[in-house]
């Protein structure tokens, strides 16, 4: 379980964003190693090719989450299953997923994220459900949420992805009212991208509810300035985190 904060260590950036940016399997071990010891409780990564591209092959992703178990081993390890990273190809993902199935337990995800709003995301959640993975709902606004109602999921993800900072808040709000009114349950996650990601964090602590933070989110901290890599933004969350529950 996630109480407070899971790291997202790469997502689509490349080093030429940020030279901390993770990308080969070493690098996600060592990310991840300092993240969990600046106190997050799971990661989350986009496991990459030889070329550097994200990728759904089982193998890439099995020497990925591999390595980052190795290198914490009590930490639970999560991927991506963003149809983007197949071209937008539905068939192509669901062969792909099919065959993590069939990867030993050390180098199986132990969770993987299906975004709502994509097509055959129902069938992708079963397909993850059977292999033993556990599944997260990505939700980007309240018509995601309606998708959710009656598909078994482990947690919900809350993510804010475009609006602006003065928007942050209000774009969330309304997708956690609109799960409470479709009584959708279970565990909730609540983070933000880009401009949305600080507020995000502020709002997540104010509820009580976990939140996410590394360099697929942002590139700075909550005062502008360049992140120096995933730890450092752990621990600057934290602090954010834990200061408005306090509050509450």
């Amino acid at each position: 379980m996630i109480r407070r904060i899971k790291a997202c260590l790469n997502g689509g950036r490349t080093p030429g964003e940020h030279p901390a940016v993770p990308v080969t399997p070493a690098q996600l071990a060592a990310a991840a190693e300092h993240a969990v010891a600046a106190g997050a409780e799971a990661v989350h990564l986009h496991p990459r090719d030889a070329g550097g591209a994200e990728t759904l092959d089982a193998g890439t992703v099995g020497a990925a989450v591999a390595a980052v178990r190795a290198s914490c081993p009590a930490t639970p390890v999560g991927v991506s299953t963003g149809l983007w990273i197949t071209g937008g190809d539905v068939a192509a993902r669901y062969r792909a997923v099919a065959g993590w199935a069939g990867l030993p337990a050390p180098r199986r995800p132990d969770f993987a994220s299906v975004n709502l709003g994509e097509d055959g995301f129902a069938e992708v959640v079963a397909l993850l459900r059977r292999a033993g993975i556990g599944t997260e709902a990505g939700v980007w606004s309240p018509a995601d949420a309606e998708r959710l109602v009656g598909v078994p999921v482990d947690r919900i993800l809350i993510e804010v992805l475009d609006p602006p900072a003065a928007d942050a808040v209000a774009a969330a709000d309304r997708i956690l009212r609109r799960l409470d009114e479709l009584g959708v349950e279970g565990p909730r996650l609540l983070h933000g991208e880009q401009a949305a990601c600080w507020p995000l964090i502020r709002h997540a602590g104010l509820l009580g509810l976990p939140t996410r933070i590394g360099l697929e989110d942002t590139l700075v901290t909550d005062d502008g300035r360049a992140a120096a890599d995933n730890a450092a933004l752990v621990r600057r969350a934290l602090r954010l985190w834990e200061a408005q529950r306090e509050r509450r």
